[in-house]
This record gives structure tokens, C-alpha cells and sequence, in this order.
């Protein structure tokens, strides 16, 4: 481990000083990256439908080629999963992200390419140890392993020559992992991208639990699955009799509010230290720079052009994206981005917030279709994420998981929202819960508290407390257990909570 630490250190110092570049010059760092995107792809079907060869800047670009959702690039997708290449980049395409679709029922298959690879994920990984060890330089994470959980991948049927995979991103990663990441972490690839989830967690249990565990890189819900089979597995009190140097989580994908106080319990250090991401199937976005803060860095330079479509825009058959340049704190945008996965003006559905613009800082606050906005009280993740938490904090509540869906007008009712909520630690008066989270709605979203007032539109939330083990059973039965895998948050559509309830009542 010693000649690991030697060449982090060495990587560390040279990343810090790029990172810092990167911050005081992030226009003309962004104006470089999607130069060099076009230049790479003006020869692609892609660049030769838009005429890449004469785009001579940003404003160019922008008239020229139009923002997309993945239906309108799925055609060019299309042609990769079936085995055609130079379509959207020039590099050959051999892995696709299969994202699990938490707003809808079909799959995307975001491409990966050789530089999406190199210059994204990995760089964002390494990043995150860079960042994080600037800000622990004591940290001993490297005296131990690093445990990841990654999904699992499959040989493209649609390719006719075989040639090319899909899979969770998570899995298409593990399965490229350079060298140097493979000494640092834990458990075996085998078991790390083994299909069957229950199967998978034993023996990933029963490996790991052997081995000096100091960090964990992965989704909260899946990870705190984890830590409670390895504790009752081992017959221990705490995860920390297992791995008793277990110092970090780093975590993304959700969330981590509602989760904080469940991770504290079961990981009972004060030493702990929780370091939040931004990664996604379509690249890595935005790292936590700093103990102190709960916003994230941007990360501009890898490969990666961003542009911003203000909500108010998203209706529109046009919506006019801007440029980081552009860009204001506190207002809510949708990410768009132009990557070197060959992905042009992408609508990626996350809504980001800025919290500072030198340098640039986001905060995630949710989905562009993850949403509840059936009465015109527009709750978004971030909304329903601050309640939920004040209201476990003001009534000791912890929880596993929750979905909510709007509750439609009926003959002689009126509306509302309808909470599906897992608990570890109930919460010691349920109807001051429920007040809570209300009050705490209306206090930060003043279209809620309109549509709340005096009952006009919506009446109290109604909850369902339902059992230990029903979102894992539910999601069991969807074939969604593990991996990149989560819950959903927010629906304008009662499909997900009616399943629930149904399943529930039929148990």
C-alpha cells in the first residue's frame, strides 16, 4: 500500500493545482472542451448532418443543433446497439449504460465510449479521492479497501457480431477498471457483478467481511442493505466490529438527508465521514470540494460541455438552453450536456440549483419528470427531501424509504398527496410527523402553501406507515433489486403507489 500512497500523493498535488486552474478559468476551459468535441466529431453522421467542419463557436452550435431528449437521439443509439460505428463519435462504441428508467418503464442505453471512460468516470474517481484527501490529508483509507457494489452487464443481442456489452453503469465501469483501481478495492469483480442480487449480497457478505474495510462507494439504500445483512451475518453489534476501520462513504444517486441519521445509527463513529457525488450513466458531474459544505463542485474538464434550460423553458417545443456564463444562483435548471460518449445537447432530466458561480457549485433538486405538479403545486425532490427530514428530526424518526403520488380530484373530494413511507425508527407522534412535513412544504414552496390553504385544492397529506421489508419486496418483484436501482421519489401518476398498496394489501 505504501507505493499506492506514494502515487496518489504524487496525483493528488498535480490534480489540485488543475482543479484550481479550472475554477478561476472555467469559460475558456468550457469553450476548449466543446471546441475539442466538435473537432473530434465532425467526420461522425452526427457531426456531418449539422456541418461540424464550419461551426466556428458556442452561438454557432447552439442555432444549429437542437437540444435532445433521448427519444430524439435513440435513432443514432439505435444504430450503435446494432453494431453500425462513427455514428455519434469516432472512437469505437463497445459498452452501453443500461439505465434502469425510474420515471418510466423503458430502458435507455446511454453509449460509453473509450474516452467517457477515461476521461470522465475515471477521472472522476480518481478526482474523488484527490479532493477528498486534500481535505483528510491523515486519512488511512488506503491501509484498507475500498468496497463497491456494481450491477451487473450482458452480451448485446442487438449486435449481430457480438461485440458489444450493456449493463449498469456501475458494472460497465468495474468491468474496464484500470489497474490501479483494482488493488484498492473489494469484493472480487465476480462477485461484484453477479446478476442475482440476494445471491450476490451473501457472498458478497460473507467475502468482504474478512477484509479491512475503510471506504464504501455506492447508493444509500443498497449500501445500508449491505452493512445490516454483514452485521447480523457476523453476529455483531455494530458494522464497526467488522470493519473497525471503516472511516468514509461516498455517496450519490439520492439524497443522503433522509438517510443520515439510519447511517449513524448503524455506523455508530463520530469519525465517520460522509463525501457526496454527482455520477450518473451519462458521466461524472460534481464532486463535494469541501468538508464544510453540502453543494458540489462542477467538474469542467472532463470532457463535458454544459448548458442550462431554466424550468419554465422545459414546455416549450424549443427550450432555450444558455451557458454556464449565463447561469444565476438559486434558480432551477435542467442539465443539459454535449459529452465525448458522443451525447449532443442532451437533456440528461436532472434539475440542478447553483449555489455559487465562482466557482461554480450545484446542488441537486430533482428530476424534470420526477415531479408532483397534478394541482399546480410544482413539489420537486428537493422539496419533499427538506420535509421529510424536518420531520424526522422533530420526531425522531429514521427512514428506509418512501414514494409519494399526487391524490386526483374526485366527485365531492378534493386533492392531496399520498406518502408511502418505510420506517426503521417510527416517529414518536405520527400526526405531528404528518404536520410536519405539511408545515414544512408550505413554509418552502409557496405554490403548495396557495393549493394548501384553507383546503382550497389539497388537504393534509395522507401516509401510509406500511412494514419493515415492503419497498425491498416490491422492488423484488419489479426485478430491480441492487445496483444503480432506486426507488421513486415523486410521480405525477399513482402507478407506483397503487402497486405498493396493492401488494400490501394482498400480503
Amino acid at each position: 500500500m505504501q507505493i499506492i500512497n506514494s502515487i496518489l500523493t504524487w496525483v493528488i498535488k498535480k490534480r489540485i493545482h488543475q482543479i484550481e486552474l479550472f475554477k478561476k478559468y472555467p469559460h475558456d476551459v468550457q469553450d476548449e472542451v466543446l471546441r475539442k468535441l466538435i473537432g473530434a466529431a465532425r467526420y461522425t453522421d452526427f457531426g456531418q448532418k449539422y456541418a461540424f467542419d464550419d461551426l466556428i463557436n458556442y452561438e454557432d452550435f447552439k442555432r444549429r443543433v437542437p437540444v435532445h431528449t433521448y427519444e430524439q437521439l435513440f435513432p443514432y443509439i439505435d444504430r450503435l446497439m446494432h453494431g453500425e460505428q462513427n455514428v455519434l463519435w469516432p472512437t469505437e462504441t463497445k459498452w452501453f449504460a443500461k439505465s434502469s428508467g425510474t420515471t418510466n418503464a423503458r430502458s435507455k442505453f446511454i453509449p460509453v465510449t473509450p474516452e467517457a471512460l477515461e476521461d470522465c468516470h475515471y477521472k472522476g474517481g480518481k478526482d474523488l479521492y484527490s479532493i477528498f484527501i486534500n481535505n483528510y490529508p491523515d486519512t488511512k483509507i488506503f491501509s484498507g479497501k475500498g468496497l463497491g457494489v456494481g450491477g451487473s452487464y450482458r452480451v448485446n443481442e442487438f449486435d449481430p457480431t457480438s461485440s458489444s456489452h450493456y449493463g449498469d453503469v456501475s458494472a460497465v465501469i468495474m468491468q474496464n477498471l484500470p489497474p490501479w483501481a483494482e488493488l484498492i478495492r473489494t469484493p472480487s469483480i465476480e462477485i461484484a457483478l453477479m446478476d442475482n442480487w440476494e445471491e450476490k449480497i451473501e457472498k458478497l457478505a460473507r467475502e468482504t467481511a474478512k477484509v479491512n474495510v475503510t471506504h464504501i462507494a455506492g447508493v444509500p439504500t443498497w449500501t445500508v442493505l449491505l452493512i445490516q445483512y454483514i452485521t447480523e451475518l457476523e453476529k455483531k453489534s455494530s458494522i464497526l466490529e467488522v470493519w473497525p476501520n471503516l472511516e468514509l462513504f461516498f455517496h450519490g444517486a439520492v439524497s443522503f438527508k433522509p438517510y443520515r441519521k439510519l447511517f449513524e445509527s448503524i455506523i455508530p463513529s463520530e469519525k465517520m465521514v460522509y463525501w457526496e457525488t454527482f455520477n450518473a450513466s451519462e458521466g461524472f458531474f460534481g464532486i463535494q470540494d469541501e468538508k464544510d459544505r453540502d453543494d458540489l463542485l462542477l467538474m469542467l474538464d472532463y470532457g463535458v460541455f454544459y448548458e442550462f434550460i431554466p424550468v419554465d423553458e422545459l414546455d416549450k417545443e424549443f427550450p432555450d438552453a444558455i451557458p454556464l456564463s449565463e447561469v444565476e444562483p438559486g434558480k432551477n435548471y435542467a442539465m443539459v450536456i454535449t459529452t465525448n460518449a458522443g451525447l449532443w445537447r442532451y437533456n440528461i432530466g436532472d434539475t440542478i440549483k447553483f449555489t455559487s458561480t465562482s466557482p461554480y457549485r450545484i446542488k441537486i433538486s430533482g428530476r424534470t419528470k420526477h415531479f408532483i405538479n397534478a394541482f399546480g403545486e410544482e413539489v420537486i425532490i428537493e422539496n419533499a427531501e427538506t420535509a421529510i427530514t424536518q420531520a424526522c428530526e422533530l420526531t425522531g424518526a429514521v427512514i428506509d424509504n418512501y414514494t409519494v403520488a399526487p391524490i386526483h380530484f374526485e366527485k365531492g373530494t378534493r386533492g392531496g398527496h399520498e406518502w408511502i413511507i418505510e420506517f426503521v425508527k417510527q416517529p414518536s407522534d405520527m400526526g405531528k410527523f404528518t404536520f410536519v412535513l405539511d408545515d414544512t412544504l408550505r413554509k418552502i414552496n409557496s405554490d403548495y402553501d396557495a393549493k394548501r390553504s384553507k383546503d382550497i385544492a389539497l388537504i393534509a397529506p395522507t401516509i401510509h406507515n406500511v412494514a419493515a421489508g415492503t419497498f425491498y419486496n416490491w422492488m423484488k418483484r419489479r426485478g430491480k433489486l441492487g445496483g444503480q436501482n432506486k426507488v421513486p421519489r415523486l410521480s405525477n401518476s399513482r402507478e407506483f403507489v397503487e402497486d405498493i398498496l396493492a401488494m400490501v394489501a394482498s400480503a
